[in-house]
């Protein structure tokens, strides 16, 4: 199947088949390096080779898709003296090549801010630095909106 051919969708995790849940354990424990063959992330997990197989190449966290594309997020701030500096230096530090900023006027002390980054260059996974993004004070909320 060509890959224009394929239909993706975004699927909360809690509504998934437990099956797909475990081969997603299995390919983490393998792409940490805390299993080293197939056999043994399968057994740690409790699934079948032949189900890893199945489902390895169908299944996948949303931001392992976004190497080397253009991703968009959207954040809303705290209208605080450096908290979108504090932002764009937490990509850039990542190395996230930040491509535009769009900052709408705060109101209610909020700033709605959306920030498009090409991801080929970044030294992190773009889910860790979500997190550090969201966990930076000032931040009320930092997602992703849109990828290509």
């Amino acid at each position: 199947m060509r890959q224009e051919d394929k239909n993706f969708f975004l699927v909360d995790k809690s509504v998934l088949p437990e099956i797909f849940l475990k081969v997603m354990e299995a390919k983490k424990l393998l792409g940490s390096g805390k299993e080293k063959t197939v056999q043994d992330a399968v057994n740690k997990v409790g699934i079948s080779r032949s189900a890893f197989y199945k489902y390895r190449d169908a299944i996948f966290p949303l931001y392992e898709n976004t190497r080397g594309r253009t991703v968009t997020m959207a954040a809303n701030l705290d209208d605080t003296k450096g908290v979108l500096s504090c932002v764009l230096n937490t990509l850039a530090e990542a190395g996230a090549n930040i491509l535009t900023i769009n900052q709408n006027i705060p109101i209610n002390g909020i700033a709605m801010v959306t920030v498009a980054i090409e991801t080929a260059a970044m030294e992190k996974d773009l889910g860790e630095v979500l997190e550090k993004l969201q966990k930076l004070e000032g931040v009320q909320s930092f997602h992703i909106i849109a990828r290509e």
